[in-house]
Protein backbone atom coordinates (compact mmCIF):
# COMPACT_ATOMS: atom_id res chain seq x y z
CA UNK A 1 0.00 0.00 0.00
CA UNK A 2 1.26 3.33 -0.71
CA UNK A 3 0.06 5.88 1.37
CA UNK A 4 0.21 8.92 -1.00
CA UNK A 5 -1.46 6.89 -3.83
CA UNK A 6 -4.05 5.94 -1.41
CA UNK A 7 -5.15 9.50 -0.13
CA UNK A 8 -4.88 10.80 -3.91
CA UNK A 9 -7.75 8.09 -4.74
CA UNK A 10 -10.23 8.78 -2.13
CA UNK A 11 -9.54 12.83 -2.79
CA UNK A 12 -10.12 12.21 -6.35
CA UNK A 13 -13.14 9.50 -5.44
CA UNK A 14 -14.93 12.20 -3.44
CA UNK A 15 -15.76 14.46 -5.74
CA UNK A 16 -17.56 11.85 -7.28
CA UNK A 17 -21.50 12.08 -7.77
CA UNK A 18 -22.11 9.66 -4.05
CA UNK A 19 -18.68 10.73 -2.61
CA UNK A 20 -19.27 8.23 0.34
CA UNK A 21 -19.84 5.09 -2.11
CA UNK A 22 -16.67 5.67 -4.34
CA UNK A 23 -14.31 6.37 -1.15
CA UNK A 24 -15.43 3.18 0.17
CA UNK A 25 -14.20 1.29 -2.79
CA UNK A 26 -10.86 2.88 -2.77
CA UNK A 27 -10.67 1.93 1.50
CA UNK A 28 -12.23 -1.87 0.67
CA UNK A 29 -9.54 -2.25 -1.94
CA UNK A 30 -6.91 -0.95 0.31
CA UNK A 31 -8.04 -3.09 3.46
CA UNK A 32 -8.65 -6.11 1.14
CA UNK A 33 -4.79 -6.47 2.03
CA UNK A 34 -3.76 -6.13 5.39
CA UNK A 35 -0.46 -7.50 5.36
CA UNK A 36 -0.37 -4.28 3.18
CA UNK A 37 -1.95 -1.55 5.36
CA UNK A 38 0.17 -3.07 8.10
CA UNK A 39 3.38 -3.01 6.18
CA UNK A 40 2.53 1.30 5.24
CA UNK A 41 1.28 2.09 8.87
CA UNK A 42 2.74 -0.68 11.19
CA UNK A 43 1.46 -2.52 13.78
CA UNK A 44 -0.85 -0.43 16.40
CA UNK A 45 1.29 -0.57 20.23
CA UNK A 46 -1.00 2.13 21.38
CA UNK A 47 -4.69 3.99 21.32
CA UNK A 48 -4.22 6.83 18.43
CA UNK A 49 -5.18 8.71 15.63
CA UNK A 50 -2.66 8.81 12.82
CA UNK A 51 -3.78 11.20 10.59
CA UNK A 52 -3.50 11.01 7.06
CA UNK A 53 -5.21 13.62 5.72
CA UNK A 54 -7.35 16.60 6.65
CA UNK A 55 -9.05 18.73 5.00
CA UNK A 56 -12.55 21.04 4.87
CA UNK A 57 -13.85 17.72 2.85
CA UNK A 58 -11.95 14.95 3.86
CA UNK A 59 -10.52 13.36 6.77
CA UNK A 60 -8.67 10.05 6.54
CA UNK A 61 -6.92 8.72 9.69
CA UNK A 62 -5.77 5.16 11.05
CA UNK A 63 -7.16 4.44 14.63
CA UNK A 64 -5.47 2.19 16.41
CA UNK A 65 -7.03 1.00 19.83
CA UNK A 66 -6.12 -0.75 22.41
CA UNK A 67 -6.99 -3.72 24.22
CA UNK A 68 -10.93 -4.03 25.35
CA UNK A 69 -11.22 0.24 24.73
CA UNK A 70 -14.38 1.69 24.28
CA UNK A 71 -15.70 4.67 23.14
CA UNK A 72 -18.85 6.77 24.09
CA UNK A 73 -21.60 6.95 21.81
CA UNK A 74 -21.12 9.86 19.70
CA UNK A 75 -21.85 11.30 16.47
CA UNK A 76 -20.07 12.55 13.34
CA UNK A 77 -22.56 15.33 12.08
CA UNK A 78 -20.92 14.20 8.53
CA UNK A 79 -20.41 10.57 6.51
CA UNK A 80 -18.22 8.05 7.97
CA UNK A 81 -16.45 5.03 6.50
CA UNK A 82 -14.60 2.64 8.31
CA UNK A 83 -12.13 -0.28 7.27
CA UNK A 84 -10.36 -2.81 9.46
CA UNK A 85 -7.17 -3.86 8.77
CA UNK A 86 -6.09 -5.63 11.96
CA UNK A 87 -8.05 -6.66 14.98
CA UNK A 88 -12.20 -6.00 15.08
CA UNK A 89 -14.24 -3.22 15.80
CA UNK A 90 -17.89 -3.21 16.93
CA UNK A 91 -20.14 -1.09 16.92
CA UNK A 92 -23.88 -0.43 18.68
CA UNK A 93 -25.92 2.04 17.03
CA UNK A 94 -27.88 4.53 18.80
CA UNK A 95 -31.37 6.85 18.30
CA UNK A 96 -32.00 9.26 20.16
CA UNK A 97 -35.76 9.30 22.08
CA UNK A 98 -37.58 11.44 24.44
CA UNK A 99 -35.53 10.01 27.39
CA UNK A 100 -31.80 10.75 25.43
CA UNK A 101 -30.86 7.82 23.32
CA UNK A 102 -31.51 3.76 23.25
CA UNK A 103 -29.85 0.73 21.42
CA UNK A 104 -31.01 0.20 18.38
CA UNK A 105 -28.13 -2.14 16.40
CA UNK A 106 -25.21 -3.69 16.08
CA UNK A 107 -22.31 -4.49 13.91
CA UNK A 108 -19.19 -6.16 14.52
CA UNK A 109 -16.25 -5.18 12.16
CA UNK A 110 -13.56 -7.96 11.13
CA UNK A 111 -10.33 -7.79 9.45
CA UNK A 112 -11.39 -6.67 5.44
CA UNK A 113 -14.51 -5.52 6.16
CA UNK A 114 -15.81 -2.15 5.74
CA UNK A 115 -19.26 0.34 7.04
CA UNK A 116 -20.38 3.29 5.45
CA UNK A 117 -22.24 5.25 8.43
CA UNK A 118 -24.79 8.23 7.35
CA UNK A 119 -23.92 11.70 8.60
CA UNK A 120 -26.85 11.54 11.14
CA UNK A 121 -25.01 7.79 12.62
CA UNK A 122 -24.68 7.61 16.26
CA UNK A 123 -22.66 4.61 17.24
CA UNK A 124 -20.42 3.68 20.37
CA UNK A 125 -17.35 1.80 19.51
CA UNK A 126 -15.27 -1.51 21.60
CA UNK A 127 -12.48 -3.31 20.66
CA UNK A 128 -13.98 -6.64 22.18
CA UNK A 129 -10.43 -8.43 21.97
CA UNK A 130 -7.18 -9.00 23.85
CA UNK A 131 -5.21 -7.09 21.19
CA UNK A 132 -4.87 -4.08 19.53
CA UNK A 133 -7.22 -3.25 16.31
CA UNK A 134 -6.62 -1.01 13.45
CA UNK A 135 -9.27 0.23 10.95
CA UNK A 136 -8.77 3.33 8.65
CA UNK A 137 -11.38 5.86 9.22
CA UNK A 138 -12.46 8.42 6.08
CA UNK A 139 -14.87 11.28 7.40
CA UNK A 140 -16.60 13.84 4.58
CA UNK A 141 -15.77 16.52 6.58
CA UNK A 142 -13.05 18.04 8.25
CA UNK A 143 -13.80 15.25 11.56
CA UNK A 144 -11.60 17.38 13.64
CA UNK A 145 -13.17 21.10 13.50
CA UNK A 146 -16.56 19.78 13.77
CA UNK A 147 -18.53 20.35 16.96
CA UNK A 148 -20.37 17.18 17.70
CA UNK A 149 -21.82 15.36 20.40
CA UNK A 150 -21.05 12.94 22.96
CA UNK A 151 -23.36 10.43 25.07
CA UNK A 152 -21.85 9.44 29.02
CA UNK A 153 -21.99 5.59 28.99
CA UNK A 154 -23.66 5.77 32.02
CA UNK A 155 -26.52 8.73 32.34
CA UNK A 156 -26.34 8.20 27.95
CA UNK A 157 -26.74 12.58 28.88
CA UNK A 158 -25.57 14.76 25.90
CA UNK A 159 -21.98 16.63 26.33
CA UNK A 160 -20.53 18.15 23.65
CA UNK A 161 -17.37 16.55 21.75
CA UNK A 162 -14.65 17.38 18.90
CA UNK A 163 -11.13 16.19 17.63
CA UNK A 164 -9.57 17.68 20.38
CA UNK A 165 -12.06 15.40 22.95
CA UNK A 166 -11.54 12.35 20.88
CA UNK A 167 -7.51 12.11 21.28
CA UNK A 168 -7.85 13.16 25.11
CA UNK A 169 -9.72 9.95 25.23
CA UNK A 170 -7.50 8.07 22.99
CA UNK A 171 -4.51 9.23 25.93
CA UNK A 172 -6.28 8.48 28.67
CA UNK A 173 -6.57 4.79 27.08
CA UNK A 174 -2.82 4.28 26.77
CA UNK A 175 -1.99 5.99 29.92
CA UNK A 176 -4.29 3.46 31.78
CA UNK A 177 -2.53 0.33 29.96
CA UNK A 178 0.71 2.36 31.47
CA UNK A 179 1.99 3.83 27.21
CA UNK A 180 3.71 6.71 26.62
CA UNK A 181 2.08 9.68 25.39
CA UNK A 182 0.97 9.66 21.84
Amino acid sequence: MEIERFIADCIAANEETDAQAAVNEVLAQAVSTPAAVLAALGDPTKAGLNVLLSSPTLTIFAATWTPQMNLMPHNHLMWANIGIYTGREDNIFWKRTSDGITACGANALFVKDTAMLPEDALHSVTNPLQRFTGGIHIYGGDFFDTQRSQWNSETREEEPSDGARIREIFQRENERLGLKRC
